[in-house]
């Protein structure tokens, strides 16, 4: 059994496709053999409707099995584990209610490490080869949290104008969540929502490939409207459309991730 890896997908900027690449590559990780658990750390429960539609997604946030309720009681989060419909990957839904976690965690005791004691069990048990947690788009104490449960983070960036917006600010977060967490490590940025056809990708490559110690994966996604239909279909676009573009590159991403980026998609 593989020692559990966890990684997160971070970026304070909105719209970076966090949610759809931390679902997508979660999916193309179990393609891989690979037992996967997928945590959604935002209000928005956008990766939990990766995968369920609205009216379970609903079901999971207003009851007592979603991540909000774990870590307000501080528990061992095996208990709020949902199994999906594809084989080895699961999830732990979010709730509305994630809004206010910043002033749940702010009274809490060592109020950084809450997440991550309550992953020991999971992790201990190596249950899973990967658990994935998409964060919200914002620097602060719950972010943190879930960077100092975490082995390595994963930025997306958006190949738009304003895609590198506020990066600076994400790395000196990073910084100072390294202070506390020293090991935490930048598996790499991944540049989405490409246009092939304009500028903005190659100019957005150029900056990126400029940062120090900081691995560009070369897998980029580009835009396509089946990530889309998979959305409206609360489903993988490798599991909706197998033979899309975006399926390909989500595919060859996590087979980098995974180590193995020449593996036949």
């Amino acid at each position: 059994m593989r020692k559990t890896k966890v990684i997160c997908f971070a970026n304070n900027k909105g719209g970076s496709g966090k949610s759809t690449t931390c679902g997508n590559v979660g999916y193309g990780l179990t393609q891989l053999g690979r037992k996967v658990l997928l945590i959604d750390g935002d209000m928005q429960l956008n990766l939990s409707l990766s995968f369920f539609d609205e009216e379970r997604v609903l079901e999971f946030a207003k009851g007592g099995k979603n991540l909000y309720e774990g870590i307000k009681r501080q528990e061992d989060l095996t208990g709020y584990i949902v199994h999906s419909s594809y084989d080895n990957l699961d999830l732990i839904p979010s709730s509305t209610l994630m809004s206010s976690i910043e002033y749940e965690l702010f009274t809490k005791w060592q109020r950084e490490y809450i997440l991550k004691k309550c992953l020991e069990n999971i992790r201990e048990s190596q249950g899973y080869d990967y658990i994935l947690i998409d964060a919200p788009p914002t620097l602060g104490g719950w972010v943190m949290n879930i960077l100092c449960a975490s082995d390595e983070v994963i930025i997306p960036v958006e190949s738009t104008p304003w895609g590198l917006f506020g990066l600076g600010n994400m790395f000196e977060f990073l910084e100072q969540v390294k202070q506390i967490v020293p090991e935490l490590k930048v598996c790499g940025i991944v540049i989405t929502k490409v246009d092939t056809r304009k500028n903005y990708f190659k100019q957005t490559f150029a900056a990126l490939k400029q940062l120090n110690d900081v691995k560009v994966f070369d897998t980029y996604i580009r835009v396509d409207s089946s990530i889309e239909w998979s959305q409206d279909n609360n489903a993988p676009v490798m599991a909706y459309k197998k033979g899309s573009r975006s399926a390909a590159e989500y595919m060859e991403l996590a087979g980098e991730i995974a180590g193995v980026p020449d593996r036949d998609t």
